[in-house]
């Protein structure tokens, strides 16, 4: 008997035809708010007395203005139980500075910007922090125990609730590394953080190497300050992740007694800072 094999093999060609249609979708834009970048830091080493700070406006998310700086605003932050002024004088590109500034630790501050017609308020008190304790490199301890890393040791002063914040930042880098920690679970201990890069070549980062050069700063910061920045980089951390949270509004301290709505974005700190440079043996 024969046996025949039929293969049959079934084609089908679809054609298709495609085109493009331009939609315009309205995004929902909100009107400019005053962004206040009010960081009243005070370095141990220093006296304190040169302070600047920062105004602008926000603007649409698609807006290409590269411009937006403030400069018909008057600037001041009073001492609250003395009632001494210190007047910020507009110098250029939004920046209002004083030389005659005097940093109290632990006393409350007020800001007040007024600004096309309206005056807006901030207060915060002047954090202390304690000393570096020491500053190391170890390969043990990190993420990645084959990777270089710089240790800070500081003493957490005991019974009382501290908040800290620390700017790491390699010499070179574009932008720094911030990290925001309670005393929570460490009251009155001896505390390390540290600092350390894991090689990425999607983003171009090595590991740290001998002879490279890392900035540290380590502020003492306010509870309510804490919650803040913390909350501002965790959502910079998930920016790229699909699956995180969404955003929400970030409200600083910077309030419109008048006009509530109204409110200026960022923040007013005052902050006693330690400042250290550590090269890579």
């Amino acid at each position: 008997m024969k046996r025949s094999i039929f293969k049959i093999l079934v084609i089908i060609f679809i054609s298709t035809t495609s085109c493009t249609d331009v939609v315009d979708v309205d995004v929902p834009e909100a009107a400019p708010r005053l962004v206040v970048e009010a960081s009243i830091d005070w370095e141990k080493s220093a006296q304190g007395n040169e302070q600047s700070i920062k105004l602008s406006t926000s603007t649409p998310y698609f807006d290409n203005l590269s411009n937006t700086s403030v400069t018909d605003a008057s600037v001041k932050i009073t001492n609250n139980a003395s009632n001494e002024e210190f007047v910020f004088v507009h110098q250029g590109d939004g920046i209002y500075s004083t030389s005659s500034f005097v940093p109290v630790l632990n006393q409350e501050y007020t800001l007040e910007i007024n600004y096309q017609g309206e005056t807006y308020i901030a207060e915060e008190s002047m954090t202390p922090v304690v000393d570096i304790d020491e500053l190391s490199q170890a390969r043990v301890g990190g993420f990645n125990d084959d990777a270089l890393e710089v240790d800070i040791y500081f003493n957490d002063p005991p019974n009382e609730e501290n908040f800290y914040l620390f700017r790491f930042e390699e010499e070179g880098d574009l932008l720094p590394e911030l990290l925001a920690i309670p005393d929570e679970f460490t009251d009155g201990n001896r505390m390390k953080v540290f600092f350390e890069k894991e090689e990425d070549e999607d983003i171009g980062q090595e590991e740290f190497e001998p002879g490279d050069i890392a900035h540290i700063e380590f502020y003492g910061i306010s509870k309510q300050y804490f919650n803040y920045i913390d909350l501002l980089i965790d959502q910079y951390e998930n920016a790229d992740n699909p699956f995180g949270t969404v955003p929400a509004t970030l409200k600083g301290n910077v309030v419109n007694p008048s006009n509530p709505e109204n409110y200026a974005f960022g923040y007013f700190r005052l902050t006693q800072v330690n400042k250290a440079t550590y090269v890579f043996q």
